[in-house]
C-alpha cells in the first residue's frame, strides 16, 4: 500500500505540474502580443501596472508607480520601477519573489493605465494625427477672405468651384463677388495659376465656368471696394 500511495502521489504531482506548465504557455501565447507592444515603453511615475503571478493568484494586483519611482510589492516591499521596461521590471519582480517559492514564479506584467501626463500627450498626438487624415474620396482645399467658412475644407472629388461656394456656407455680405480667385500651385514647376471667377455674373444668369477643384487649391474672396 505505501508503494501504491507513492505512485498515486507522484502522478498527482506530475499532473499538477503539467497543468501549470500548459497554463503558463497558454497565458504566454495570449499575452505575448500585448507584451510585445509595450516592450519598448519605459515606466513612469503615475503609471498603474497590472501584475499576475501564476503560482499564487492572491498576489495579483494593480501596482501604482509612486512619485519616488517605486512600486510596493507583497512579501517583498518596494522595488524600483520608474525608467525600466516592462520586461526588465517583470524579471526583477520574479527574482524578488523567488525566495517565497520553490523556484522563480511566473510573473505577467502589463501597463494597465498610463500616468495622466503621458496619456494627455498620447491623446493630443492621436488627435493631431487624426486631423491630418483626409476622408477617402475627397480633396483638401482652402478658403480665405470673405467666406462664411474660412480655412481648410475637405470636399468630394469632382466638386466644382461653384458647388464649393454653395456647399460651404456661401460668401459674406462684404465679398467682392465679381473678383473671386482660385489659385492653384504646381509643386513640380513652382508656378501658380490664377483662375478668375465672376460669381455675380453667374447669379445674373451667365454660364458658370466649370473649374473642378484639386488638392491644395486656394479660393480667395477679396473684400468689396467702397463703390463696387
Amino acid at each position: 500500500m505505501p508503494i501504491r500511495r507513492t505512485l498515486v502521489g507522484n502522478r498527482e504531482f506530475l499532473g499538477v505540474t503539467m497543468f501549470r506548465t500548459l497554463l503558463g504557455l497558454l497565458l504566454a501565447v495570449l499575452i505575448a502580443p500585448a507584451a510585445l507592444a509595450q516592450s519598448g515603453y519605459r515606466i513612469q511615475t503615475g503609471d498603474v501596472l497590472q501584475m499576475e503571478v501564476l503560482e499564487d493568484p492572491s498576489l495579483n494586483r494593480s501596482l501604482l508607480v509612486l512619485p519616488d519611482g517605486n512600486v510596493s510589492l507583497p512579501l517583498v516591499g518596494t522595488v524600483r520601477a520608474s525608467g525600466k521596461s516592462i520586461d526588465s521590471l517583470r524579471s526583477t519582480i520574479s527574482s524578488a519573489l523567488a525566495p517565497n517559492f520553490a523556484s522563480a514564479p511566473t510573473v505577467f506584467l502589463t501597463v494597465g493605465q498610463l500616468n495622466p501626463v503621458t496619456q494627455a500627450v498620447n491623446n493630443a498626438a492621436a488627435q493631431a494625427a487624426a486631423a491630418n487624415v483626409r476622408p477617402y474620396g475627397t480633396v483638401g482645399v482652402y478658403a480665405v477672405g470673405e467666406v462664411n467658412t474660412p480655412g481648410r475644407l475637405d470636399v468630394e472629388t469632382g466638386t466644382t468651384l461653384l458647388q464649393f461656394l454653395a456647399e460651404t456656407g456661401g460668401l459674406t455680405r462684404f465679398a467682392a463677388t465679381k473678383r473671386i480667385q482660385l489659385r492653384r500651385a504646381d509643386k513640380k514647376t513652382g508656378t501658380e495659376t490664377v483662375y478668375k471667377f465672376n460669381y455675380k455674373a453667374v447669379q445674373n444668369g451667365a454660364t458658370a465656368p466649370v473649374i473642378v477643384l484639386r488638392e491644395g487649391d486656394v479660393i480667395v474672396v477679396p473684400e468689396r471696394r467702397l463703390f463696387e
